[in-house]
């Protein structure tokens, strides 16, 4: 006997709008077909719940009590001036920016010179246009089991298509900044699919931004699709920086390495009330080196997850992973980390880390490591830790005439630097320390 799972508000309410909306929606014949077979996904799938183990800490189906209103054809009025604001510390450097604004791009607000080897194209253009390969970069092969996933595929507005030429070496960072602007609350779907050629090099960043007086109600759900070729080397950061007190950030990273790349991810979360960052790492070439790394800083009730899987599908590559949250009053982090080596991958050598920073007796750190093993040649381990402040350090520096406050921020500030560090551009690493410093001020 089969028992019917009654739909939550929010469950019907995505249904419903996307009826509303699904006309209005970029996209060919081809992709609308494929965005109803997204939303016909997620009605049968439902928002993912506790019961289901990869989302035993962060269940969906209760924290999520009602869909916004759907972001289409925004037109918030926005200048240069605005982006610089919100963008805050990353402003400062040299960037090739391209800005979407609720979901929609903006020419008028991203940089006009272009870089040579890099093609860049918005992601809307691209699905209405009736290109062949339109539907396949709508579409999702082998994930279509993921809940958010779908209502991505369902819901995308925009987003950046990117392709860095082979050979090729950006001579500064590409900046995608998702800008949340408007008094008035909703959900936005962005898509990136990132394309990196043989041998060139290149860094990536994405922010996830308010302007400020923005809504302090939010859904953002963003996936990004990142292809590396072989030789290829790496550097992709991610900041998810927002300023609401009711922002639901829901976000994807595929990744696909080829032979011999050198790949560095980070993300930056904070300013989140609710926060699932899921990263896919799948191996399609030999020699191949991957870390990933990243910080979650959270407050008053703060919800942040990290959940990540690394795929050893080949032999004789390496990863790491470092992740380290730091958590105040009754916010809570989640770190999952599962690594799987298949039986021809010989030669493997993963480790994994995660550390919680406890800064009150009502914050809670979960921590799932996580390791599959199929090969008998492999060097893998993790690990996990939980503290609060050590209150020996606390005194050291107070008896040198540090203020107990500074001290504090001195302290969590060197905790979190071991990550922050990881960032192969020390421009970059600086930016991202500067956001942590602005939430460790507030905190």
């Amino acid at each position: 006997m089969s028992v019917a799972v009654m739909k939550t508000k929010a469950e019907l309410s995505f249904a419903e709008s996307f009826d509303r909306v699904q006309d209005r929606l970029p996209g060919s014949p081809a992709v609308k077909q494929v965005r109803r077979s997204a939303a016909n996904k997620f009605a049968e799938l439902g928002l993912p719940h506790r019961r289901i183990e990869e989302w035993k800490y962060t269940d969906l189906r209760s924290a999520v009590k009602d869909a916004l209103p759907v972001r289409v054809g925004d037109a918030t009025q926005m200048t240069i001036a605005d982006v610089i604001v919100a963008l805050g510390p990353l402003a400062k450097l040299e960037t090739h920016r391209v800005v979407f604004v609720n979901g929609r791009y903006r020419k008028e607000l991203s940089s006009p010179d272009q870089l040579a080897g890099l093609e860049f194209e918005d992601l809307s253009s691209v699905l209405s246009s009736g290109n062949e390969n339109a539907a396949g970069l709508a579409s999702l092969t082998g994930r279509d089991d993921d809940a958010v996933l779908s209502l991505n595929t369902a819901y995308m507005t925009d987003g950046a298509v990117v392709r860095i030429q082979a050979s090729s070496d950006l001579m500064k960072p590409l900046l995608i900044a998702h800008v949340r602007a408007g008094a008035e609350p909703g959900f936005t779907a962005v898509r990136n699919v990132i394309d990196v050629g043989a041998k060139a090099s290149a860094q990536i960043i994405e922010a996830f931004v308010s302007l400020p007086g923005a809504a302090k109600e939010g859904q953002a759900n963003a996936a990004t699709q990142i292809t590396v070729g072989d030789e290829a080397k790496v550097v992709h950061v991610k900041c998810a920086a927002d300023t609401g007190d009711g922002i639901t950030h829901l976000s994807n990273w595929m990744i696909r390495l080829g032979r011999e790349t050198d790949y560095a991810g980070f993300q930056l979360t904070q300013g989140v009330s609710l926060a699932r960052n899921q990263i896919f790492v799948a191996f399609d070439g030999e020699d191949t080196k991957l870390d990933l790394s990243g910080v979650f800083l959270g407050r008053a009730r703060d919800h942040i997850d990290t959940t990540l899987v690394v795929d050893h599908a080949v032999p004789s590559c390496e990863s790491r992973e470092l992740f380290k949250g730091v958590l105040d009053d009754q916010s809570r982090g989640v770190f999952q980390g599962k690594i799987i080596v298949q039986q021809i991958a010989q030669k493997t050598d993963g480790k994994q880390m995660s550390q919680g920073l406890l800064l009150s007796p009502d914050a809670e750190f979960d921590s799932k490591p996580e390791l599959e093993i199929f090969a008998d040649d492999v060097a893998c381990g993790h690990g996990a830790t939980c503290t609060e402040l050590d209150k020996d350090l606390m005194f050291y520096c107070e008896s040198r005439g540090i203020p107990s406050d500074i001290a504090r921020g001195l302290l969590i500030e060197s905790f979190i630097g071991e990550a922050v560090e990881k960032i192969d551009d020390e421009p970059i690493a600086e930016a991202v320390m500067e956001f942590a410093r602005g939430w460790l001020e507030k905190t």
